[in-house]
């Protein structure tokens, strides 16, 4: 039979507690919902990962979350320069009783284990092209000194006191669960052991004398937060399971270890025989990267989007903000939640020998080919699987044949022999649809393609605040079929250069093509950074014309001119992405540590 836990409080005051709950006012809810984005929008902007566990060798799932970070990041910086204040880190948690009993388990300090996985995550990073600003790692003197000044700022609060705690600890979740979270589960000799409820990792019974957080103080102001911030959490579903969590009761939380249990961490100031917890620890590693304890952090504070995954989302969503509010500072504007990757329809696992090992991804599919698979097929609201036929039967499909076929049509010799962005005929294709005369050759589809790419920057840019990443490529992916229809229905291998009827139109065609390219290409840099620097410089535009400030689309057709009309295309690049050859596809498995 289960037992009970238990919580002894040692030195609570009503006092403090009361004193501190009145600075808990609306001041403190910074609004995450889109119209208080849409008015900040030249204002700082910080975007995190969480930071990872250095128990094992990075994963997929680790890629993916760095990955939509970094688009999202990318795309703000996109904005152009008014809007270039973006910081973005990520990092290694190297504390904690996993990573005491791995490096043991290694034969290896756990210095020396640190140092290794840590180096591993950042080598992966960098060959990914993720363009963070910070990588922090928690073992720097830097965040020893944040963690302890957080620590003194809730101290002299009155919301830490020293309690005895009694109930079941879960080492590989690095967290205490409450009875109700606890099961019991079948073992191989037909015996039972206490496991975790949402996670399946065993727990053991623990009691120990530790410094307690009165995280009870902080059920109504974490409820009035997010219900007064509805984009807080996004997508909506996770909003929703943590104010579920939020109408139990929210127990006290044991925020340290005795040292004699947990030696590898950050010591309690002014109490050596305690250990900090790991997640208070961590979690206050968005503060270090921004400077704190000094002023300096408040400039960055709270315009921060946090990108987790959903087994995370209670340390973020709960924990995190108490602190915070603990703190007297404001929660995050946002936590953007994604949910986990299997493979072949099962849950990565070492025991399973099916952990897919990115860095070889990154090199049979390129490194954007597996970009932009992971963000084009990663949805944040369930769980996404992964097989190597998929991303092979992607990218074939929309990188390599559709945009790349689209660009090799319209800047091939034969079709193009100026090599330059063609003139936009307007008596060929004249704003106004419905006109009609022997010159007119514009189709009704023609004017929902123009339609379809004017509005594409805007339908981007919405996906990327709603954090649907994925939506954003597949509108994208949409007008690049759109404008392959329109290239293929006009077919200008079949007009004639030297025909005063052909020519105006053959001129008018490529233009819209490349126009389209253009924009596609802009668009893609937060996800395929190379690939779209290849396209962009096929079609000649310069790095000063590849912000969103400058996305212009088709000005010839609202009677404007066209900075690009008659410029030279650059130089030939070669196949924009090279087919990937289907029969040689096959599981990579990750190295071990």
């Amino acid at each position: 039979m289960l037992r009970t836990s238990v919580l002894r409080l040692v030195g609570r005051t009503g006092a403090s507690r009361l004193s501190v709950l009145e600075d808990f006012g609306p001041r403190h809810y910074s609004s995450g919902s889109l119209s208080a984005r849409d008015d900040a929008r030249d204002a700082r902007a910080y975007f995190t990962t969480p930071i990872f566990y250095v128990n094992a060798a990075p994963h997929i799932g680790h890629l993916y979350s760095a990955l939509l970070a970094d688009a999202l990041c990318r795309h703000r910086r996109l904005r152009g320069p008014s809007t270039a204040a973006t910081r973005f880190s990520t990092g290694t948690d190297e504390h904690g009783l996993k990573i005491q009993q791995a490096a043991a388990t290694a034969g290896l300090t756990p210095t020396e284990l640190c140092d290794r996985v840590s180096e591993h995550f950042q080598q992966l990073f960098q060959e990914a092209g993720i363009s963070c600003t910070d990588f922090i790692r928690t073992t720097e003197a830097r965040h020893r000194v944040a963690v302890q000044h957080f620590w003194g700022v809730l101290k002299s609060r009155g919301l830490l006191y020293k309690g005895v705690y009694e109930g079941w600890y879960c080492a590989s979740d690095e967290c205490f669960l409450p009875e109700a979270k606890v099961t019991r589960q079948p073992g191989p000799l037909g015996d039972s052991f206490p496991v975790s409820l949402e996670s399946g990792h065993p727990v053991s019974w623990t009691k120990e004398e530790n410094y307690i957080f009165r995280l009870s103080q902080f059920r109504e102001p974490l409820q009035r937060w997010l219900r007064s911030n509805p984009q807080a959490i996004t997508p909506e579903p996770f909003h929703h399971v943590v104010l579920q969590w939020l109408d139990e009761e929210l127990p006290d939380l044991s925020v340290s270890r005795r040292s004699s249990h947990l030696h590898w961490g950050i010591p309690v100031p002014g109490d050596d025989s305690q250990t900090i917890y790991v997640w208070l620890d961590a979690l206050v590693n968005y503060l270090t990267v921004i400077g704190y304890p000094n002023a300096e952090f408040k400039s960055w504070w709270p315009a921060t989007s946090h990108i987790i995954g959903k087994d995370i989302l209670k340390f973020h969503a709960i924990y995190w903000p108490a602190f915070l509010l603990g703190a007297g500072m404001s929660p995050p504007q946002r936590i953007c939640v994604h949910s986990h990757w299997t493979v072949c329809g099962q849950k990565m696992s070492k025991s399973l020998g099916n952990v897919v090992d990115p860095r070889t991804c990154l090199n049979r599919y390129t490194v954007d080919g597996f970009r932009y698979f992971l963000l084009r097929q990663g949805v944040p609201n369930w769980d996404c699987d992964y097989y190597d036929e998929k991303v092979v039967k992607l990218l074939n499909s929309e990188l390599a044949d559709a945009l790349g076929g689209l660009l090799n049509r319209c800047t091939a010799k034969i079709i193009n022999p100026s090599e330059t962005y063609p003139a936009f005929c307007t008596t060929c294709f004249p704003s106004e649809p419905g006109l009609v005369g022997p010159s007119v050759r514009a189709q009704a589809e023609d004017y929902a393609l123009v339609t379809s790419v004017a509005t594409l920057p805007k339908q981007v840019a919405d996906h990327y605040d709603n954090f649907q990443i994925y939506k954003a490529l597949e509108a994208v992916s949409s007008c690049v079929r759109q404008t392959n229809g329109f290239v293929q229905r006009h077919a200008p291998w079949k007009l004639d250069w030297e025909s005063p009827v052909d020519a105006p139109w053959l001129g008018t065609v490529l233009h819209v093509a490349l126009e389209c390219l253009r924009v596609f290409g802009t668009l893609l840099q937060p996800v395929t950074p190379s690939l779209a620097d290849k396209l962009l410089s096929r079609l000649g535009v310069s790095a000063s014309e590849r912000n969103l400030g400058e996305l212009y689309f088709l000005p010839r057709f609202y009677g404007h001119p066209c900075p690009f009309e008659g410029r030279r295309l650059g130089p030939e690049t070669g196949l924009l992405f090279p087919r990937l050859d289907q029969s040689r596809t096959w599981l990579v498995k990750a190295h071990r540590t």
